[in-house]
């Protein structure tokens, strides 16, 4: 029921994109071209796995790369032909497709909120070719295209549990870029954490930026000074740890944690231990949205099996979303100990992890 919950919600808002954190990849194309890259790893096999990028490219440290690092990985491992297509500007996004289509993609992967009618387009065009879209739902589910969504509360649970067993101060923050499901999700859930902890633990730790319904947003993925001046204001409120779910602008969240000098982030999407290495010495965790296994896990399975436009929901069961270690002596032990209890309490189903339950 959750899930359906979820997918409505998702459905429903308007076109937005999230971008979130990876490393760069290589290649890149922009709309007037498309690169095509054979990989010798594994046999070649007569199938044709595409992306296209949202307008953030393959190069935001990001969501894109992300989902860029599953095709490259099915290139490697499976054998299929692969082929990108970078956009810069949403009007990218129709002509980028169609180069796609073009090119005899057999299943073309859009990333992303901003090309959910896109998507939707090309897909009635062509309805002989195959899609899959990460982080977008239609309210009628289309034959030809599968969504894939995160129950990244799940994960953002367990690590708004463990920041505030961590804090100092009892004081945390959150914020988001736009107010859209697949942002607020987090906030949600590391506010529900931070609720468990004081139920369970006695605690009294307060969760700046979230209230379970509204809280502090930048209004877009790309400025960092908002980030950071967002991140600062939450540190002069007392807060010591902050998770921004901001794409590159919880870049800027980084920097003003880290000159802090006594204060953590909660990075997500990807660890940021290695997504963003200059940032490692102030990490506590990432709560992390493997859409990287995702995509590789549905070309695997249209290049097989065979498509279906079934969704893809990643949960802590099927390790689609986690969290990463924590720096060692920092989240006590007895607060460590109980986050495997709260995961699998999470996955039975006993536990709700949003503020809703």
């Amino acid at each position: 029921m959750r899930n359906s919950i979820r997918i409505g919600a998702v459905a429903a808002a308007s076109a937005l994109v999230l971008a979130a954190c990876g490393s760069a990849p290589e290649e890149e194309t922009s709309a007037e071209s498309t690169t095509d890259a054979t990989t010798e790893a594994a046999e070649s096999i007569d199938f044709k796995a595409c992306m296209v990028s949202d307008a953030g490219g393959f190069d935001d440290a990001s969501f894109n790369e992300s989902a860029y690092n599953g095709l490259v990985r099915a290139g490697d491992e499976l054998g299929v032909e692969i082929a990108q297509a970078e956009s810069t500007a949403e009007s990218d996004y129709g002509p980028n497709l169609e180069a796609q289509v073009a090119a005899g993609c057999d299943l073309i992967i859009t990333v992303g909120f901003l090309l959910g009618d896109a998507t939707a387009e090309a897909a009635a065009n062509n309805p002989d070719v195959n899609f899959a879209i990460v982080d977008f739902g239609y309210d009628e589910p289309i034959e030809n295209v599968k969504p894939m969504f995160f129950e990244t509360d799940e994960a953002a649970f367990l690590a708004g549990y463990a920041a505030a067993g961590a804090s100092q101060t009892g004081t945390l923050g959150t914020f988001g870029g736009v107010n859209i499901p697949t942002v607020s999700i987090f906030m949600d859930g590391f506010l529900a954490g931070a609720n468990k902890y004081n139920e369970d633990m006695g605690g009294s730790v307060s969760v700046l930026g979230w209230d379970g319904s509204d809280g502090s947003f930048t209004g877009d993925f790309d400025d960092q000074t908002k980030g950071q001046n967002t991140t600062q204001g939450f540190l002069d409120q007392g807060a010591d740890i902050v998770m921004p779910v901001a794409g590159p602008v919880g870049l800027g969240a980084a920097s003003a944690v880290q000159s802090a000098g006594d204060a953590w982030l909660v990075g997500v999407d990807s660890d940021w231990t290695e997504s963003a290495p200059e940032y490692a010495d102030i990490i506590l965790t990432s709560v992390l949205k493997n859409i990287s296994n995702a995509v590789f896990d549905t070309i695997d399975q249209a290049a097989g099996d065979g498509f279906t436009n079934e969704p893809y929901v990643g949960t802590l069961e099927n390790e689609g979303v986690g969290i990463a270690e924590f720096p060692e002596g920092v989240v006590p032990e007895e607060v460590t100990a109980e986050l495997e209890t709260l995961r699998e309490g999470i996955i039975a189903g006993e536990i709700e992890p949003s503020t809703a339950g």
